[in-house]
């Protein structure tokens, strides 16, 4: 019997959609295998969820929702989700600059008349870019909003000049909040559930949770020990996985603020650095991609979206292993058909305590000592592990030791751009310029778009 093109035709198609689905079913079991041996392990217990073409096609609640271990959890349960919070306010900023009742370029002292002189000289627009010369906030005495705002009256000049320099810290975020009730004589929660929540579509998400919320994630520790709900200063807003895939599409969506707004808190003052969106990129009024993590205490989460290929990637935990970043990137892989790596514990967060006691050369021979013996159990396979124990190094301002740690990086992976730069910033930090100059310009050299190490030669040139 001859067979009509139109029938071979749909045995054709019918075919090539049996091989799609079998192929997406394939990602989703590797997906699941990828968190359940996570889990087991001890190394992931939280909420995921993954999209693929616009379509949810993973979502999972693993693990336990208090440090008991009594209670499961599912995907009704709301995490907080530490800096990602941060985006409400920073899009709450933007929805007013667009309704006209605020500029960007305008001074904090316009709207809180009653700081001290250096409010006259902070720009709204240094507020989102964590470049107002601020200190941050004094965690370990502040009780409330009232206590913190006491102690920036305090203060009696900036750290440096605004614009000047980068310094993330969560004033700039206090007086953002700040401004916007000054501005509409609403409170910060109440803005934000008008404006924001609603508009959005999340419909359980909420603000300043405390122990009366039910389904409200508690984290803690791994010896078990729980962390409390309530922090020092306000308007953290916690949420569940369908909260926040939902307010990942009003952004990617421009739901609430224009492509323009967008662009103006989606890019950081450099490369590198956060913004009020985190990270990402846009061409021309399209998102490319937007990228922001958080830790508060115990909890830690993670969104990626890869907004052209319908692409997002959802973790929140309130056991905080510091490996959210390596699951991504396997889920990523699983996602394009790659092979990918299973999940390992941190370097860093397992052995920061010892590294404190540490040289920058005794850190590299225990990382081979380690690497040596047990590289199934750590990560091991890329150059952050060593770059974030650098990064952790400045920050504990052990330049020196930094140096170290970040040279040998180069030697381990000498086609990265990533790990000349990190070095280029060591010297930099260090006082050392001929050295910074050197390695940022090789930094350049394997990475030509690295427009972070193009301005530094610059400045350094001169």
């Amino acid at each position: 019997m001859k067979l009509s093109f139109k029938y071979i035709l749909l045995l054709a198609m019918f075919a090539l959609g049996t091989q799609r689905t079998i192929a997406q079913q394939t990602r989703i079991a590797h997906i699941d295998t990828l968190i359940q041996r996570a889990n087991r392990l001890g190394l992931f217990n939280g909420n995921v969820l993954v999209a693929d073409h616009g379509k949810i096609i993973y979502k999972a609640a693993i693990g336990y929702a208090d440090a008991s271990k009594t209670a499961r959890l599912t995907d009704q349960y709301r995490f907080h989700i530490g800096s990602i919070a941060k985006e409400f306010n920073a899009v709450g900023i933007m929805i007013l600059e667009e309704q006209g009742k605020l500029n960007l370029d305008d001074k904090v002292s316009k709207y809180l008349p009653q700081l001290p002189a250096w409010a006259g000289k902070i720009s709204i627009i240094n507020l989102l870019q964590y470049t107002s010369g601020l200190p941050d906030v004094k965690w370990k005495t502040v009780k409330d909003d009232a206590g913190n705002m006491a102690d920036l009256m305090k203060i009696d000049s900036l750290d440096f000049e605004p614009g000047k320099k980068y310094a993330y810290n969560n004033n700039n975020v206090f007086l953002q909040r700040r401004i916007i009730e000054k501005i509409t004589g609403q409170s910060f929660k109440q803005f934000v559930e008008d404006h924001e929540l609603k508009p959005a579509g999340m419909n359980t998400a909420i603000i300043d949770p405390d122990e009366n919320d039910k389904l409200v994630a508690q984290s803690y520790n791994n010896d078990g020990k729980p962390d409390g709900l309530v922090y020092p200063i306000s308007g953290w807003t916690a949420v569940t996985l369908d909260d926040f895939y939902a307010w990942a599409n009003a952004i990617a969506k421009f739901k609430l603020i224009s492509p323009v707004a967008t662009r103006e808190i989606i890019n950081g003052v450099t490369p590198g650095r956060q913004s009020g969106l985190g990270g990402g990129s846009m061409e021309g009024d399209k998102i490319l991609s937007h990228v922001h993590d958080g830790t508060s205490l115990n909890y830690q989460a993670l969104l990626v979206s890869k907004v052209p290929e319908g692409v997002t990637i959802i973790l929140m935990t309130n056991n905080k292993q510091g490996n959210l970043y390596s699951i991504e990137k396997s889920i990523e892989a699983i996602l394009d058909g790659k092979p990918y790596v299973q999940v390992k514990r941190s370097f860093l967060d397992a052995f920061s305590t010892k590294l404190d006691l540490m040289s920058g050369e005794q850190i590299i021979s225990f990382y081979n000592e380690l690497k040596n013996k047990h590289s199934d159990e750590y990560s091991f396979d890329d150059e952050n592990t060593l770059n974030e124990t650098g990064y952790y190094l400045m920050s504990k301002k052990r330049l020196a030791d930094a140096v170290s740690v970040f040279e040998y990086n180069t030697k381990l992976f000498p086609k990265s751009g990533n790990v000349f730069d990190s070095l280029g910033e060591a010297y930099y930090n260090q006082g050392n310029k001929p050295l910074a100059l050197l390695n940022y310009k090789k930094s350049l050299q394997l990475d030509p778009a690295n427009d972070n190490a193009k301005k530094i030669i610059i400045e350094l040139d001169k």
